[in-house]
Formats: structure tokens, sequence, C-alpha cells
């Protein structure tokens, strides 16, 4: 992870980049990016894309990853760098490329040189690493969050290193003087000398102390804790002078375990002192010493500084925030439009989700039952046996002699009877056979328009058409072009009941 091979930069193409760059984008809110979503991302032909994605996995600046639903790639943090490089290359901010110079928990720095030679140091954050990784509990990098992937909170991180410097810089803190930054990478001033840990003599060794509580000191009354103030974060020039590096971990001195933060790196210089040069002084600084003067904290935005604790600490300094306290009211009020404005939709989506479902089912009934058309049918019905009715009442003096008074008669004599045929599919005229031999005139039935499904059978009807709309919705979600997860593991299981089939073993068997 901590090697970095920076030759490929200059034969990426346009398109190969803008293809990392739409990996970037749809990493925003998706874990595996589908090739699909990065060819509309990219607004690149799809099958151009595939080509630009492989040849991306194979310089490994991409991943292509097998997930459980769906298949898709991950932007490597090789991937990352050359996002980052490319952007500072375009700048003009670095045009050389040198050697690793240290490794650190969270980071690798690097040399690099402008376009007039002039050496630099490139920091590349590395969150994420197996020795680094507890981050919610040491950072508030996640904040609201419940997971974020690693690139981001580098990038949070290179981005407070960068606020950081910058404004202890303005207040003359001896710290190396930021340049630019993109993405996780920071560009920095190449400090000439070496780490404290590596300096076995010193001139001056009360001095060198003195100095370096002096820093811890000035830093608190400035509002900050650096919270990994040892041996390995502080720089010494050739010149002896001490240069303090590496700010992302830094909180605010109104942090709710900012004193224990300040006495660890009081204690962290002085077991140094006692170990590497058998120097102990019984003076050294307490949480209780420290006077605000100013509120980088407040700048910065620092770890552990809430809004309510910037409007005291603003009001016991004696500065006017009235501009402060209006232009949050502003950003309250345009948040709370927003937030109205996201219920009412949310309000009127629902409404026409549920009127667009209400709908559905009333087709669905229409389709299956044809209402309208059965009325009809039952109408016609009544019709044809109100003219048979009226049919047998006049032939009722030539019938009676073959009619028989017993109505229990009736069944046995069927057989002989020809019953009405009327057409009850069509609205035109029923036409009427003439009847011979009618049973009993008195034994027409009377038929009703009241429908015979049960409502239970309508409602099971109903929930099977509702889940078959589902389920087609439902494969509507699978990506076009990338097979799914299971498609792909009863195609391998076919593949491989082939192969036995066309070896001939189980042939052999017999």
């Amino acid at each position: 992870m901590g090697k970095l091979d920076v030759k490929l930069l200059r034969y990426l193409t346009s398109e190969e980049f803008r293809v990392l760059t739409a990996i970037e984008m749809g990493m925003k809110n998706h874990e595996l990016v589908p090739a699909l979503l990065a060819a509309q991302i990219a607004n690149l032909r799809y099958g151009g894309v595939h080509k630009v994605l492989r040849e991306l996995c194979k310089h490994k600046l991409l991943s292509y990853e097998r997930g459980k639903r769906y298949d898709g790639y991950r932007l490597t943090n090789a991937g990352y760098d050359y996002l980052a490089l490319k952007v500072l290359t375009q700048r003009g901010v670095i045009s050389y490329f040198g050697n690793q110079i240290g490794v650190g928990k969270e980071s690798n720095i690097y040399v690099v040189a402008n376009d007039k030679e002039t050496p630099l140091c490139l920091k590349l954050h590395r969150l994420g690493r197996t020795c680094f990784r507890n981050i919610k509990d040491k950072r508030d990098y996640h904040q609201h969050r419940h997971s974020a992937s690693w690139l981001y909170l580098s990038r949070i991180s290179a981005t407070r290193e960068f606020a950081y410097m910058t404004a202890l810089l303005d207040r003359g803190f001896s710290v190396p003087k930021p340049i630019d930054f993109n993405r996780h990478c920071v560009i920095m001033e190449l400090v000439e000398g070496g780490p404290l840990c590596n300096v076995s003599e010193v001139s001056n060794v009360e001095a060198l102390y003195d100095e370096l509580m002096d820093l811890i000191v000035r830093l608190a009354n400035h509002g900050v804790i650096h919270g990994d103030f040892n041996e390995f974060n502080i720089m010494i020039k050739d010149d002896g002078k001490p240069v303090i590096i590496d700010f992302p971990q830094m909180v605010s001195t109104e942090h709710e375990n900012a004193e224990a933060y300040f006495q660890r790196d009081v204690n962290c210089i002085r077991d140094f002192f006692k170990r590497r040069f058998g120097y102990e002084s019984e003076l050294y600084p307490i949480f209780q010493d420290i006077s605000r003067e100013d509120c980088i904290d407040v700048e910065v935005r620092a770890s552990g500084l809430t809004k309510q604790m910037e409007k005291d600490l603003f009001k016991g300094m004696g500065i006017d925030d009235d501009d402060d306290e209006e232009e949050e009211e502003e950003e309250e009020e345009e948040e709370r439009k927003k937030n109205e404005e996201k219920a009412h939709k949310n309000h009127k989506d629902l409404e026409e989700e549920i009127s667009d479902l209400q709908l559905q089912v009333e087709n669905s009934v229409r389709e299956v039952f044809d209402v309208p058309q059965k009325e009809a049918t039952l109408n016609n019905y009544n019709e044809c046996l109100e003219q048979t009715a009226a049919l047998c009442f006049k032939d009722q003096n030539n019938t009676e002699s073959k009619c028989d008074s017993n109505n229990e008669n009736i069944s046995a004599d069927k057989e002989n009877n020809e019953y009405i045929s009327c057409d009850l599919s069509s609205n035109t005229e029923n036409e009427m056979t003439h009847i011979n031999d009618y049973d009993d005139t008195r034994s027409i039935r009377s038929v009703t328009t009241a429908s015979t499904i049960a409502p239970d059978v309508i409602k099971k009807r109903t929930k099977l058409l509702l889940d078959k709309r589902e389920k087609k919705n439902r494969t509507r979600i699978l990506v076009k072009g990338e097979a799914s997860a299971v498609t792909r593991q009863r195609r391998d299981n076919r593949t491989t009941i082939k192969e036995y089939e066309s070896s001939g073993i189980w042939g052999g068997l017999d």
C-alpha cells in the first residue's frame, strides 16, 4: 500500500481519467459501482467504457469485485492518488516526482518538485491501515454518519491538516508552509532537517526543552492542543530550531478530554528528554496555566467544539458575533424550509402512490371480472325469460292436454323437452325457437342481477395480480448487462454439469 508508481500517469488518456472520476462520483452512494452507471456518469458509450475499465483494472487503478447482489468496480488507493496528482499537475504545483522519505501509521511522505525544480513535500493520507482503523473513537470524522469509505476519511484528514497549517502559519508558529491540497494529498514546504527521534546530541538541551514546552502552551493559548506532540512529529532544522508537523488529530481546548491530551503531550516530551538526554526538569506546564488569546479552534472547527461554545468564546473575548448569528439564523431558516419542502414532497409522493395503487386495484378487478359486460349479459338473459313467458301463456290452451298438473313429474319429463336457446354474448335481438311439449308454464325461475362471486375470492385474485406486478418491478432492479450473483452461480453449475457430461465420466461407470 505504501508504494506508488507514477510512470503510467503520463500515458493515461482523458477518457480513462473520466472513467476514474465517474467511479469516484459513483462511490458516494455505492459501495460497488456498476459498469452501466459508470458509463452514464462518464457520458461515454457502454462498450467503450468496458474496454477502459479492463485497462484500469489491469494497472490496479480500479478493482473489480463481486458482491452478493451485484458486481461492480471500486476505486483503489493508486487510482485515487492518480486523480489527485493529475489535478495538482494541471495546476502547475508539481512537475517532478521523487522518492519516498517517510511512512507513518496514516500517511506516506514523498519528495516532489515544481516547474522551478524547488523541492517540496507531498503527504498522502492513508487512513484504514491495519495499525490505524479505530477512527470512530479517536477522530470525529464520521460525525452523524454510520459508515464511510477510507478514501473519503483520508480526504477529510487532509483538508483539516491544510486548514490547521494555514491558521498556525498566520499566527507565527514554526510549521511547514502549506502550498496546495487536493483530495487526500497535501503539498507543503520541505523542511531541511530530521525528526527529533533521530537526534542523539543537542548543543543546549535546556533551551530546546523550554522551547518545546512553550510551543505546547502557545498552542493551548490559541485554543488548540496538538494531541500527538512527540519526538516523531517534531522536526529539527540544521540550525537547531524545532518545526511541528502532523496536525489532523488536533483538538480544541474545550474538548471534554482536553486536559488529558494536554498532559499527555507534556509527558511525552518529559519522558523523551529523560530517556534520550538524561534531562529531567521539575518545571513543566499544567492545563490550568492556559490563558486563551485566540480562537483557532473556532476558525478551523476543531474537534470537541460546539456552536454554543463558539458563542461563549466570542462573548468572553469581547468579539461581536452579530453577523455570525444572523448568518446562522439564515442558515437555520433555509434548512427549515428545505425540510418542510422535503416533507411536503414526500407526503405528496405518498398520496400519488396510494392513488396509483387504488387505480391499479380497480383496473385489475375490472379486467378480471368485466363487471359492465356481466350486467349487460344478465339484462339480456332477463329479456329472454320475459319473451319466453309471453309465448308460453299464449299457447296455454293448446298445451293443457299434454301438461301434467302435478309439478313432481317435471323432472321425469325433462329429457323430452326442448329448452329455450338465446344468444347471451351479443347485444342483438334474441331469436326464440318454437316451444313444443313444455312441461309447465309455471316453472319459470326468477334471476337476479347480483354478483355470485364471493368477496374473499375477489381479494385473493387482486392480491395475486399485485404480487405479479411487484415481481415484475423487482426484476427491473437488476443491473442490465451484469449478471446477478444467483444467476452467475446457476450458470456456473450448468457449465460444470455440461463439462462432466461431455467428458464421458458418467458413461464409463456402466
